[in-house]
């Protein structure tokens, strides 16, 4: 447990020993969260995160944020960021507020500006918070069909929906198998992986099934909760024996891809070659996880 003035700033030494010196961290994608109306000077702090990245070359990749409500002024800005930044992703929070707006839609009509941009930019990576709120954020904001739309529309854009809409599961797996180039993020969605962790193994069980284990992403969230025991949970994780016949027990390179070969795809960062994955030959010699049950013999 965290004490108070921790909590509310971890400073840049605490992070670069959280990520890179005990939470098994080769490369981070760091997001940005502004919540302008909330915070004078934004919610995550920029120049701060940027000096990380200088501080930090080959282990972090910066992803700012922007809000289509600031119309034209934040498409400039954009142009900016991206040029000054080197930005190949970037986060969007589709329930911050912005004066009387409590929260606005991918497809609308900005929006979708902003995304032609990015696609100008060479920003194709696309990450949404799609997930919980707090008070006082708008619920229905977080709704994830506007991913789909979009999602359709700008092929050219990978979409990667944080914390995997939950409490929205269901409509972003079917929207996901539907769009090649939507993604599911595990930030929030992980760390029951401790307090409900066969609530945990529904979760991964229906995405593996639905979306697959290459359009999946390990997130952490931090700094809410740190990586070294997540990892270490996913790790050492299985599907209950008792729900193995609803969901299929996830194999070592299902995890190694999770973990952090998927992210390193989006994102063009070098892996090592003893860390590569041999192309599929078949199921032969496919590891399966530590507590995975034996199969069942067929009756001949």
């Amino acid at each position: 447990m965290w004490d108070y003035d921790t909590y509310t700033y971890y400073g840049s030494e605490r992070f670069e020993r959280d990520l890179f010196v005990d939470g098994y961290v080769d490369h981070a994608i760091f997001q940005a969260t502004l919540l302008s109306d909330f915070y004078h000077k934004g919610f995550g702090q920029t120049d701060e995160a940027l000096a990380l990245v200088a501080k930090n070359p080959g282990k972090l990749t910066y992803n700012h944020a922007y809000d289509p409500r600031h119309e034209e002024a934040g498409l400039e800005q954009l142009r900016k960021d991206a040029d000054r930044m080197n930005l190949q992703g970037v986060k969007l929070y589709t329930a911050e507020w912005h004066g009387d707006s409590r929260g606005y839609k991918l497809d609308e009509p900005w929006s979708r500006r902003y995304l032609e941009e990015c696609i100008k930019l060479g920003i194709k990576n696309i990450h949404v918070h799609k997930g919980p709120t707090i008070r006082p954020l708008d619920r229905d904001a977080f709704d994830v069909s506007d991913v789909d739309k979009v999602a359709t529309d700008y092929l050219d854009l990978r979409f990667v929906v944080e914390h995997v809409g939950l409490p929205r599961l269901e409509d972003f797996c079917w929207i996901a198998t539907q769009e090649s180039n939507v993604y599911g993020g595990l930030a929030v969605a992980l760390p029951f992986i401790h307090t409900r962790p066969r609530y945990f193994a529904q979760v991964i069980g229906e995405l593996l099934y639905w979306i697959g284990e290459d359009k999946i992403l390990f997130g952490s969230d931090y700094a809410l909760w740190t990586p070294k025991w997540l990892i270490e949970k996913f790790v050492d994780f299985q599907i209950p024996e008792d729900m193995q016949s609803e969901y299929a027990p996830i194999t070592v390179e299902q995890k190694q891809k999770i973990l952090g070969l998927n992210a390193a795809a989006l994102y063009d960062i070098d892996v090592p070659a003893d860390l590569q994955l041999a192309e599929p030959a078949g199921q032969e010699g496919v590891e399966v996880a530590a507590g995975a049950r034996e199969p069942e013999s067929v009756p001949s």
